[in-house]
């Protein structure tokens, strides 16, 4: 485990986010597959809102780094269980197919109880700007898994990310909302 690349990424979440207020790691299924201290790191970004940030998802020897984030309401966080989505996620990251940008991944359930939020998009952290993006030196990149319908999902794969992204804006979708209906 290289301690300092860890601590690089948590100091790069801090400077957007502040300190974090908890550590997770999900201890079911094949954790031992993930990279030594990865771990889920929770950040109060807003009044009503967390931030669960992957930290380990990329190694220093990985071509392309990537760690994930998401948010969620604190009052949402025990139905939308966000650090095992983003450990699953992980796993397939580094075992299955290697993610970037504009990738999507099946959650395999909905994202909580009830929502027809199935699949996660990995996006640009708009909230937070390039500044969130790029972790530097490392050249590590910091995206966002945004939750999204079935319908959601087929619209990207017909008309493209670009659409989709400027669907969410036209219809200013509240990204927070676990029951939130297809803006398409």
């Amino acid at each position: 485990m290289d301690v300092r690349y860890l601590r690089q990424i948590e100091a790069h979440y801090e400077s957007t986010w502040g300190s974090p207020q908890g550590l997770l790691r999900w201890t079911k299924g094949p954790i031992e597959r993930l990279p030594d201290g990865f771990a889920v790191l929770v950040y109060q970004a807003t009044d009503d809102m967390r931030a669960f940030a992957t930290r380990g998802m990329s190694q220093p020897s990985d071509d392309d780094r990537l760690e994930l984030h998401a948010f969620c309401r604190p009052a949402d966080e025990a139905r939308v269980q966000v650090e095992e989505l983003l450990t699953v996620i992980t796993d397939y990251h580094r075992t299955g197919s290697s993610l970037g940008l504009g990738h999507t991944v099946n959650f395999g359930r909905p994202w909580a109880p009830g929502s027809q939020c199935t699949h996660g998009l990995i996006s640009l952290p708009y909230l937070d700007g390039p500044t969130l993006e790029w972790c530097r030196p490392l050249e590590l990149r910091c995206l966002w898994l945004i939750p999204i319908t079935r319908a959601e999902l087929e619209y990207k794969k017909e008309h493209g990310l670009e659409a989709l992204e400027q669907r969410f804006e036209e219809v200013q979708f509240n990204y927070l909302d676990v029951q939130r209906a297809s803006v398409v």
